[in-house]
């Protein structure tokens, strides 16, 4: 659930008080010189796992740590940089973990992680042993974002920028005089509500033209190869580290033997898809259970942003592989609408003609509907994918969980109650039994990112009512 408050606002508050109260040391003995040489910051593709002991969404998560063994064990697991918390308030770090921590390693570079917002600041991070700093762009004005950066060049250490909006990618952009010192940054993690959306850095990765690492929401090896996956050239692992020490090895290796595939671009373009949709105001839409050329034309037409075709045997509105080519060709001609192949097993014959499809370009992706995600894994890496879950209550809860902590950004929750959970790592896609006469109450009530709509667009089964698909656009995008 959202935090109600702006909880970067309070943090930045609170840290002018303590900086006035006890100085920009927060009451610490600095060294006196800068004992330990400079190491680059992300000069080539890693992992920065973190020292980290509670946040403000999760409370506390490895309070106990021992700051300067905790990062042995990270570079000893392959990071190629320790990020230190040496926010007192709210993190529970210090700059006397930070010190510790570059006393103790001499293989990786140090990060500090703050709301760092005066140059002094850096001054001192420098002087305690770090080759890079935090920036958060959302928090600095961009003269002062740039005076910082130029704080670090004269240092010799990196500026890890962070952006989390298009304005602060274009900040970063109209600072590229300083390539050479900063290193970019995207955190799927909301600093003001502490929410995570995980499709985050893909929706801006491609406004920074340059190397980029994703920050925050990946708890598992599962989602490091995600991420990977998706091209960025490096990851930031604060809770998942923290939580799973003795999984941090495999955490790194994941993320280090990803590649970039085409599941990865595939969810790529549906973060931008989502993206771009935002000034439409309304939800994307799924039109599924098309039968035709003509319907599905009609739907991308219409507005329909994916375009669903039922390819396991033995529904109502199964169609063969002939049909569903030909109709996926048609709509990818024209219309920009993703085209998805459902399928509920994966073994089949039909089913390796369909991931044939999918990896020709023919189709552009696999619904796994019905299927659990341990048993559909392995059948398709690399191919663009995502699942769709049924159920409802506690059994719908569960398999949402399970998703999102396996790091699949977005997934279809199928409930004939409308009991959706939002996912703890992204937004809602939603389907089941919706109508035009149901769809604005819930929009309204849940506010989707996607709909998937099939038999509340149909008069006969398996055809389309045009007016019935008119109605759906114009009940979600203008209200009743």
């Amino acid at each position: 659930m959202a935090c109600e408050k702006n909880i970067v606002a309070q943090i930045v508050e609170q840290r002018k008080k303590d900086i006035a109260e006890r100085g920009y040391n927060f009451g610490y003995e600095i060294p006196k010189k800068r004992e330990r040489p400079v190491i680059p910051f992300m000069q080539n593709r890693g992992v920065i796992l973190e020292v980290k002991r509670a946040s403000p969404s999760k409370g506390d998560i490895a309070p106990q740590l021992n700051a300067a063994k905790t990062a042995l064990t990270y570079a000893e697991c392959g990071a190629s940089a320790i990020s230190v918390l040496t926010e007192e308030n709210y993190f529970k770090g210090s700059i006397a973990d930070l010190i510790a921590v570059c006393k103790a390693v001499d293989n990786a570079a140090v990060l500090r992680k703050d709301f760092l917002i005066e140059e002094e600041e850096i001054q001192i991070a420098y002087l305690c042993g770090a080759d890079a700093v935090l920036l958060i762009a959302g928090i600095l004005e961009k003269e002062k974002l740039e005076s910082m950066i130029k704080k670090c060049a004269s240092l010799g250490i990196k500026a890890f920028v962070e952006i989390r909006t298009q304005s602060d990618a274009e900040k970063i952009n109209s600072l590229k005089k300083y390539s050479d010192t900063i290193v970019c940054g995207i955190n799927s993690r909301n600093l003001k509500t502490f929410d995570v959306d995980t499709l985050v850095p893909a929706m801006y990765k491609s406004l920074l033209g340059t190397k980029v690492v994703f920050e925050s929401g990946l708890l598992s090896s599962n989602a490091c190869t995600k991420a990977g996956e998706m091209g960025f050239t490096g990851i930031l692992l604060g809770e998942g580290a923290a939580r799973n020490p003795d999984m941090a090895k495999e955490f790194v290796q994941n993320f280090m033997n990803a590649q970039q595939n085409a599941n990865g671009i595939f969810w790529t373009r549906v973060a931008q898809k989502i993206y771009s949709n935002k000034k439409n105001n309304r939800p994307l839409v799924k039109l599924c259970g098309l039968t035709n050329c003509e319907d599905a034309v009609y739907a991308a037409k219409a507005g329909a942003d994916f375009c669903g075709f039922i390819l396991s045997e033995g529904f109502k509105r199964s169609i063969s592989l002939q049909t569903a080519e030909e109709c996926c060709r048609e709509v990818k001609n024209t219309f920009d609408a993703i085209t998805v192949a459902v399928l509920t097993e994966l073994k089949s014959k039909k089913a390796e003609s369909v991931i044939k499809l999918v990896r020709e370009n023919k189709i552009d992706c696999i619904q796994v509907h019905g299927i659990k995600y341990k048993e559909a894994e392995k059948i398709l890496e690399g191919i663009p994918h995502y699942y769709a879950v049924c159920g409802d209550g506690e059994s719908l809860t569960k398999k949402t969980e399970d998703l999102s902590f396996f790091g699949e950004p977005r997934f279809i929750q199928d409930s004939k109650n409308h009991e959706y959970k939002k996912p703890a790592n992204g937004e809602l896609w939603l389907a089941g039994g919706i109508t035009p006469e149901n769809v604005f109450e819930l929009v309204q009530k849940f506010n989707p990112e996607l709909i998937d709509i099939s038999g509340g667009t149909e008069t006969v089964t398996g055809k389309k009512d045009y007016g019935k698909i008119d109605r759906i656009f114009e009940k979600i995008s203008y209200g009743e």
